[in-house]
């Protein structure tokens, strides 16, 4: 059932690139004005409730569901054929890349970095590095929608990052692809040198062995070793998060290899490191700390001063895909 409730919107606190932050009888809420339309104060509106009532880590605030002042009446995408979100109430057409033509079908070498984590995606992209143009190819596993993002802002922001594309059901990306390997094509044939995959924020988690969002990355790894890329997947490690099944190697990263088949491991090569796993590649993270200072580093409230092999080990892995363009 949706737990839905109706209200008015009372604040607006922050308007960026489809994001809108609001209140809503002064409670906190989030609106996506290209799937739901402009908001303004006053408006009378529908938002869903549920991950607030549940008390969810990531789930803070509510979701603008309709919004009945000025939300009603939209015009379709125009020439859109395609349905995000398919046969739901959010159901609507988007242009996909697909449409445009089949593509390439071979990668070519391309660097192909796999995040099992959105907080990793910042250390990645700032150890790739300003110059190497870069496309990050959300999938699902934790938040749909791309605009979400603030770190992807960020980083298009200090030119470390220049299109996103959503994969499935992940919508409102700069490009939309039906599936994670149209979207590795449509990178290779658009001619971008390092391409980063991964969830949005949040995760879907249930501390079971396979039943969790981080193994997007074992299909991303996996679908780019069979197109002819280069595969590079980040270690999830930690100092500093005192769940077992997280402390240390990650058993997240233990289920993404279960999955992903042969993949090269980054791993921060520095004194103090965690012991490299057998899939372990060894990259030099010097200044790493210094190329990150200006970007969102947090992890589960830890930032790098707290966890800092976490974000190094994500680091590592935008350093080697940078060593893999020569």
């Amino acid at each position: 059932m949706l737990s839905l409730r109706r209200g008015s919107v009372t604040a607006i606190s922050e308007r960026v690139e489809g994001l809108v932050r609001l209140e809503v009888d002064g409670r906190p809420c989030i609106a996506y004005p290209r799937l739901t339309g402009p908001v303004g104060l006053g408006d009378d509106v529908v938002v869903n409730v549920e991950a607030v009532e549940l008390g969810l880590g990531s789930g803070g605030f509510d979701v603008l569901h309709v919004n009945l002042t000025r939300g009603l009446g939209l015009d379709a995408a125009s020439g859109a054929h395609v349905m995000k979100l398919p046969y739901t109430s959010l159901q609507h057409s988007v242009r996909h890349a697909e449409e445009e033509g089949a593509g390439t079908e071979q990668l070519g070498e391309l660097p192909v970095v796999c995040c099992s984590l959105h907080s990793q995606l910042a250390p990645v992209c700032a150890g790739i590095g300003p110059k190497p143009s870069v496309a990050f190819v959300q999938l699902e596993g934790g938040a749909l929608p791309v605009s979400l993002s603030d770190t992807a802002r960020a980083l298009k922001r200090h030119g470390l990052l220049e299109a996103t594309v959503a994969v499935g059901a992940c919508v409102d990306g700069d490009v939309a692809c039906v599936t994670p390997a149209s979207a590795l094509a449509w990178c290779a044939e658009e001619g971008f040198d390092v391409v980063v995959c991964g969830i949005g924020p949040g995760i879907v988690g249930t501390a079971s062995t396979f039943g969790h969002g981080g193994l997007a990355a074992a299909t991303a790894a996996a679908t780019a070793r069979a197109l002819g890329g280069s595969p590079i997947l980040v270690a999830r490690i930690s100092g500093a998060d005192q769940r077992e099944r997280h402390h240390g190697v990650s058993h997240h990263l233990r289920a993404v290899l279960a999955l992903a088949g042969p993949v090269d491991v980054a791993w921060p090569e520095a004194e103090g490191s965690p012991t490299p796993i057998e899939e372990a590649v060894p990259v030099p993270v010097d200044g790493w700390q210094e190329a990150c200072a200006s970007l969102p580093l947090l992890h589960m409230g830890r930032g790098p001063a707290d966890d800092p092999w976490f974000f190094a080990a994500a680091f590592a892995a935008g350093r080697l895909a940078r060593e893999r363009l020569g």
